[in-house]
């Protein structure tokens, strides 16, 4: 049995991954219908994948569907995920899932209302080496998680009507687009984040939103954590590093965040406690390569969202999900505006 998708916002990162990726290649799942404001683009991609080229988003809603993916600019996210829900459609709505905790909220208490489920995009926690590292942070094959780190940049310089570029439909920049990945996989990891201290910047682009982002972060645990993310760094310059320390070794990964299935990953595990070494000596290589089968995270974003659908179960990535990463952002650029860390509440 299959799950017939919606694609609201069909002509972005839908038509680059989701839907050839994700929807498509989903066993479960089957492309119905497609709403995009560019008409054009909108029919070529309902020609291209079999699909109903929907005139208007009403139209859209009043389908037999059983998910709707919402993938339009932030600005948007909220009113369409409340009509979404009204029309009785579970909703997968790209992150960040509104631009504020408000909105944030209201979604989820629409979808809750109407008894439908509501996930959010963070599909980079599919990733297969994001998942066999999980196991060892789980299992404790690091031993106590003390410092993590990770990094996403790209070159992405000034393009009109960019939605990205303006804190107004869009929420923030680099921090808002790239950082609310690597903050949502680093609490994956070591759990929940306590405090934040914050920077912003722009370097380099001339927009409004920030083309540079750094955070502080102290976890829960106790273990302390740094984000970097940028759009001021050519994209062949910025290995988009995962690093996560504990007592016992270190998982270390290069190109794993980022929007495809393959990166590099090694883990430096220790066997058994150790003496303290004066001449801390350091291998040049060695680890454990840590290279599963690769997944494609689109696809498996989508299966496992039809399949809670089918299964009546919950989404493995919630709209409280959501929620919480704009609560960890709002902190964020709180910090950024004060000059102060920001307690999460």
């Amino acid at each position: 049995m299959k799950t017939r998708w919606g694609v609201i916002g069909a002509a972005g990162i839908a038509r680059r991954r989701t839907i050839p990726e994700g929807i498509v290649g989903a066993p479960n799942a089957a492309l119905a219908a497609v709403y995009d404001i560019n008409s054009g683009a909108n029919r070529e991609i309902a020609e291209q994948f079999g699909a109903t080229a929907c005139a208007t988003e009403e139209e859209l809603l009043a389908m037999a569907l059983d998910v709707v993916y919402i993938a339009t600019p932030t600005h948007l996210h909220c009113e369409q995920a409340l009509r979404a829900a009204a029309a009785q459609k579970h909703v997968l709505c790209e992150k960040p899932l509104g631009m504020n905790i408000d909105e944030c909220k209201r979604i989820i208490a629409a979808c809750d209302a109407a008894g439908v489920k509501l996930g959010t995009g963070f599909m980079m926690r599919y990733h297969a080496q994001h998942q066999a590292a999980l196991q060892l942070v789980r299992s404790g094959e690091i031993g106590t998680p003390v410092f993590a780190r990770a990094q996403l940049s790209c070159w992405y310089p000034p393009i009109p009507d960019a939605w990205r570029q303006s804190p107004r439909l869009g929420g923030g920049g680099s921090l808002m687009d790239l950082g609310g990945h690597c903050i949502d996989l680093l609490e994956m990891f070591f759990g929940e984040i306590e405090s934040v201290y914050c920077s912003l910047g722009n370097l380099v682009q001339s927009y409004a939103s920030e083309d540079t982002a750094v955070v502080l972060l102290d976890f829960a645990s106790g273990a302390k954590g740094v984000v970097d993310c940028l759009f001021n760094v050519p994209d062949a310059s910025s290995l988009n590093r995962l690093e996560l320390y504990g007592s016992k070794g270190s998982i270390l990964a290069e190109g794993t965040i980022g929007q495809g299935e393959q990166g590099v990953m090694t883990a430096r595990l220790e066997e058994s406690d150790s003496g303290y070494a004066a001449q801390q000596e350091r291998a040049a290589d060695g680890g454990m390569i840590i290279a599963p089968m690769p997944v494609n995270m689109y696809c498996a974003e989508v299966e496992a969202f039809s399949r809670a659908v089918l299964d009546n179960t919950a989404p493995p990535v919630s709209g409280k999900d959501g929620l919480r990463s704009q609560t960890v952002l709002t902190a964020c650029y709180e910090s950024a505006g004060t000059g102060a860390p920001i307690h999460i509440k």
